[in-house]
């Protein structure tokens, strides 16, 4: 068979720059949204109906290959759905609790509870000890950016909770779903692209979110949707959700694709890059303050992030000695 042709540093530019745009654009519209109407679960599976919409246009219209997946291909992919649900409602909740850059800063950890239940759950992902070292400094960074100056550690809880709950939710996500995915992937009768497995998981993930909302929300939802709009006005209330929703699959459509050209390390340390972006941006339109101890404990933990994602890169002597046995 001959080798597939490397992707065009062009091609990859644009899709970086697609990411980030949409990343950004996703956080300043999300927070928006939370701020506008207070439901959020309703504003994370809102998000996710979007693309719901979006990804059924596609397919129905024959523009993208509708993917042709078992009942046990499904079954399979469940799991990682929920995952999914989790890791988007968590961010979306801690984003709504709190400071897009405080919730940023904490999703830096994200790489600490990768890395717990790459040990915890089966097969075993053993890092290299330097990458285990750099999550000390991702803690600490972490740490250092909660001290306000003069008051001492200054913790919204809530944000925090929702936030870590999102990044164990992600680490679930990508120990459950590599193995899944890759092997839908290898099957080209599957339609399974980059593309189609984002929109299933999508799929699965507002499946699993609409009980959220019923459970949590819709008792208060008519009430807490009047309210906004009484308040901010009908337009701004939906502009806010939908373009939420429309940067939300926009930005993981891309992120899939760029990681699928390039592999999982390149794609985290500029995952981690784009950290840096929306901190400041979110900093600068929602006027949060960046005192000195933010400002350098979001720099040390993202600088740690980048440095786990290199060390990880390194298998460790351990796997080599199998390989070579």
């Amino acid at each position: 068979m001959p080798a597939e042709a490397k992707p065009s540093n062009m091609k990859l530019m644009l899709l970086v720059a697609a990411w980030y745009a949409g990343n950004t654009l996703y956080n300043i519209y999300n927070k928006k949204a939370t701020n506008t109407i207070h439901a959020h679960w309703f504003v994370a599976t809102s998000q996710n109906a979007l693309g719901v919409v979006w990804s059924l246009f596609l397919w129905t219209s024959g523009i993208r290959k509708t993917p042709n997946l078992t009942s046990a291909d499904i079954i399979a992919c469940i799991p990682i759905g929920l995952c999914a649900a989790a890791a988007h409602g968590g961010s979306v909740l801690a984003m709504g609790a709190g400071a897009v850059s405080f919730a940023q800063i904490v999703k830096a950890c994200e790489p600490v509870f990768a890395a717990v239940i790459g040990l915890l759950v089966p097969p075993m992902d053993v890092k290299p000890p330097l990458a285990y070292a750099m999550l000390l400094v991702i803690v600490g960074g972490v740490g250092l950016a909660c001290v306000k100056e003069g008051k001492g550690i200054d913790i919204n809880t809530t944000a925090l909770m929702f936030a870590s709950v999102a990044n164990v939710a992600a680490a679930f996500k990508g120990k459950l779903g590599k193995a899944v995915t890759d092997k839908l992937k290898k099957d080209k009768s599957k339609n399974m692209d980059s593309a189609n497995v984002y929109a299933v998981m999508n799929i699965l993930s507002f499946l699993w979110t609409v009980p959220m909302v019923l459970i949590e929300e819709l008792p208060t939802l008519g009430q807490e949707w009047e309210g906004a709009v009484n308040k901010h006005g009908l337009y701004e209330v939906v502009f806010n959700i939908a373009m939420s929703g429309f940067f939300f699959y926009i930005y993981n459509e891309f992120a899939f694709a760029f990681t699928a050209q390039v592999g999982a390390v390149t794609s985290s340390v500029l995952n981690t890059a784009k950290r840096v972006i929306i901190i400041v941006v979110s900093a600068i339109i929602f006027q949060e303050g960046m005192g000195r101890n933010k400002m350098l404990g979001s720099a040390i933990a993202i600088t740690g992030t980048f440095l786990y994602s290199m060390a990880s890169k390194k298998k460790p002597a351990v796997d080599a000695a199998k390989k070579a046995a």
